[in-house]
């Protein structure tokens, strides 16, 4: 065998093990996470959140739904452009997208505003990815 055939092999097997870490790493880090979310306090911590949300939701609609109004125009017209500036806060999870200006945050001091993923009015502070 030559030393670049034995280079190579010696790097399959780093990656292999890396890999293998890497897995197991996430699967006992999903484990942690699965115990904490089933935790009856973390789940009554979630459902206040959630009805302060819908709470707060319901409040801001009237000033806000303009803001929903021109969202579903530039979605049912393929407007990319009025799509572009809208606010990048999102929880893709759980059906929400905010419909409000980019920025919003500081300049107008609002939570995240729209609609959740039953079609109601839905405010929250904070953003999170699509996956998480």
């Amino acid at each position: 065998m030559s030393t670049g055939e034995h280079e190579a092999g010696e790097q399959r097997v780093q990656d292999a093990v890396r890999r293998h870490a890497r897995t197991r790493a996430f699967a006992k880090a999903e484990d942690v996470i699965s115990a904490v979310l089933s935790d009856p306090g973390v789940q009554e911590a979630r459902e206040r959140v959630e009805a302060a949300e819908t709470e707060l939701g319901l409040e801001l609609c009237a000033r806000l739904q303009p803001f929903q109004d021109r969202y579903d125009q530039a979605v049912a017209a393929g407007a990319p452009d009025e799509l572009a500036g809208l606010c990048g806060g999102k929880h893709g999870r759980w059906g929400r997208i905010c419909v409000l200006p980019g920025g919003h945050e500081t300049s107008m001091e609002e939570p995240h505003w729209g609609r959740n993923s039953e079609g109601r009015p839905i405010a929250w502070v904070g953003s999170a990815p699509d996956d998480w």
